[in-house]
């Protein structure tokens, strides 16, 4: 039974996995005596119905009971005879301890979790084969000190059997040395269910292991640290944060929102909404991202296969690390736990996984009045919710911003290691990467996002009859009357009917951009109520379409898809890429090309970096931007942000004596009358 105080949507605690896994085990035994445990491969919340979420939110409907959604592993004993094995999905309701879903899903691999990964570098590591080749194509003999493995998901539809990793492999010169900089040209492929090698992918001539070290660890910067670090730079708010928090709801200048967190998407903020008019008027249900394609260019073996699919190959909450106070977030901090599982099913908490805190980002609006020289201000500030994955090599840094202004955004900072190898025989300048240390390689890739925001745009029923309209600039075409100097532009709109028109692609040169609109709300002149979405334009998915990672990460191949509401339909990728041979997810579920007017709108925004790389993002990465924008249009009667008081921070000092400035900066003194 929950606590009392729980929400619906609040994550499991961990007395509740640790209860749910329980009783899960206790039904998987009954059915199964005689075998072995199970592997828990994931435990979270099964979120309840959005029907019942609005009904009991509306104080119409009961408190949604709490339930447990488990993904098992079972052993492969129990298939012994049966071509296809199978993995069990398990709802559980935990109001009543009973099991209210059991269901095989044969012929799929669920991602590949953290311990996973920690017995794929042990089972490389002890392999006969894989440390006879290290030791002859490489005079490496102690495998257990100086290689590094990193294992990466296999997408490789059905040419080996098995649960599949392969694994990258580096030289490490010191147990803090950065291994990236010395790559083995050796990719062994192991079967994580037989806990064997089953292939080795080599050159057939070993190419030389760079020896020079190029290092991050700040005891082994080659030169040393800078002897003239920034002096300190304190964010201090003597008076507290702004925000509220009372379980895992936050209220902020206006804002109010709930913070969710599960082993795939990380991060995930339920029933966003503004305060306004004298109520909360919703503007997303739920958001987070759920799929993120990481395609590499080099065609050539070994690494003729290397792509990851983070979400599902391993899952964004599964690989959140703590964030260190004063480090990695700065200022007044709430930090937020999250609760995962290890194979046994029994929770694991990840203190600090998220991060909330308030940030100054300059000026929010800004007039001065030259006839009188009198100067309003108002700084902005903006709510920060993040938490951080590492993904083998790369940090992806996740950020939801909140602002006054009644705008949102979604921005990933990368930063990491560069998954780097060595050269293939003959080349001395790469030709599908950049040469970063000698002999290094490191390949051009692209990381490919889809974000999925259920919209709900001032409508307390949850997004129920929501349309979206592409809004684009284009020039006027000369008229001697309506346009006799060339100079007009037009604003066009066109409504996407159904889901085949909703697959749209993002055009810098004509603005283009998608507002979600609820024709049945007006502001105050009439306009229908509106949030734009913003997505950066940067190359689509660059693969060959017949390639297998382009039928896998097809939603790549768009910069927005719409689709209406369907509880089921979470996934842009499918529920199981890893392994699988593609077309599953979006491009399979606009097929249908239902009708996206005047209904419960998803839309998902689909974006990403082609990463052309540099020798400076080597021994580490200075972080790459990238970010979604959510803008209000015609959502407020005006600007919302023009209610703020003035305000002038007192803790700013003047330095260099250049005199004084404008008064009356943040309107509070009277104007000063012109020379």
């Amino acid at each position: 039974m929950a606590p009392f105080d729980m929400h619906p949507l609040d994550p499991l605690s961990a007395e509740e996995m640790k209860q749910a896994s329980g009783l899960i085990l206790a039904a998987f035994e009954k059915r199964y005596p005689h075998a072995r445990s199970p592997i828990f491969n994931a435990v979270t919340l099964e979120e309840p119905l959005k029907s019942e979420l609005l009904a009991f939110d509306a104080g119409k409907g009961p408190i949604p009971a709490r339930k447990c959604f488990a993904i098992l592993q079972p052993p492969r004993s129990l298939y012994q005879g049966e071509e296809v094995y199978a993995i069990v999905e398990v709802i559980l309701n935990l109001d009543t301890g009973e099991v209210e879903e059991w269901q095989q899903v044969p012929a799929v691999q669920p991602l590949i979790t953290p311990e996973d990964c920690f017995e794929a570098e042990k089972i490389c590591k002890a392999d006969a084969k894989v440390c006879e080749m290290l030791a002859s194509r490489y005079g490496i003999h102690d495998v257990q000190s100086d290689v590094a493995c990193d294992p990466w998901s296999v997408h490789e539809h059905g040419k080996l059997p098995g649960r599949l990793v392969q694994l990258f492999l580096y030289k490490r010169l010191s147990p803090n040395d950065n291994q990236y900089a010395h790559p083995i040209d050796m990719v062994p492929v192991l079967d994580l269910d037989r806990a064997c090698v089953v292939h080795i992918d080599a050159t057939e001539s070993p190419q030389r292991v760079n020896e020079v070290p190029n290092n991050y660890h700040h005891a082994l910067v080659e030169g040393g640290l800078r002897a003239d670090p920034p002096k300190p730079l304190n964010v201090v708010q003597p008076e507290g944060p702004s925000f509220t928090v009372v379980g895992n709801k936050v209220s902020w200048q206006k804002w109010s929102f709930r913070v969710g967190f599960n082993f795939r998407e990380g991060l995930v903020l339920h029933q966003v909404g503004y305060q306004d008019l004298g109520r909360l008027r919703p503007v997303l249900f739920r958001a987070s991202m759920v799929e993120m394609a990481v395609p590499y260019a080099e065609p050539r073996e070994p690494y003729h296969r290397k792509c990851a699919f983070d979400v599902s190959d391993y899952g964004l909450g599964n690989c959140t690390t703590s964030l260190s106070l004063g480090c990695d977030c700065l200022g007044a901090i709430k930090y937020f736990d999250a609760v995962l599982n290890d194979r046994r099913g029994h929770p694991v908490v990840v203190h600090k996984a998220v991060c909330m805190h308030e940030e100054d980002v300059g000026l929010l609006w800004k007039h001065v009045d030259y006839r009188t020289g009198h100067s309003e201000s108002r700084r902005a500030r903006r709510l920060v919710i993040s938490f951080l994955t590492t993904v083998v090599n790369y940090e992806y840094l996740n950020y939801w911003y909140l602002y006054q202004d009644g705008h949102m955004e979604f921005e990933i900072k990368l930063t990491g290691q560069l998954s780097t190898n060595a050269l293939s025989p003959g080349e001395e300048i790469p030709a599908y990467g950049t040469l970063v240390d000698p002999g290094v390689n490191a390949q051009h890739h692209q990381h490919m996002f889809c974000v999925r925001l259920d919209m709900a745009v001032d409508d307390p029923e949850g997004g129920k009859h929501l349309e979206v309209v592409e809004q684009e600039v284009v020039a006027a075409p000369p008229h001697p009357t309506l346009n006799p100097y060339g100079n007009g532009f037009v604003v066009r709109e066109t409504v996407l009917e159904n889901e085949e028109m909703g697959q749209r692609v993002a055009s810098a040169a004509t603005a283009r951009a998608w507002i979600v609109r609820n024709p049945r709300v007006q502001n105050r002149l009439g306009q229908p109520v509106g949030y734009k979405i913003v997505v950066p334009e940067n190359p689509l998915l660059l693969a060959s379409p017949t390639s297998l990672v382009a039928r896998k990460g097809a939603f790549a191949s768009k910069n927005m898809w719409v689709t209406p509401y369907a509880r089921q339909e979470r996934w842009p990728a499918g529920e199981y890429p890893t392994q699988s041979e593609g077309g599953q997810g979006l491009p399979q579920w606009v097929r249908q090309k239902r009708s996206v007017r005047d209904a419960d709108v998803v839309v998902w925004p689909a974006y990403g970096l082609t990463h052309v790389v540099r020798t400076e993002d080597f021994g580490t990465m200075p972080v790459e931007t990238i970010s979604l924008k959510l803008k209000p249009v015609s959502f407020f009667d005006r600007n919302p942000a023009q209610d703020l008081p003035p305000e002038k921070n007192g803790a700013s000092i003047e330095t260099g004596g250049a005199g004084e400035g404008v008064r009356g900066c943040c309107g509070d003194q009277p104007p000063s009358p012109p020379n």
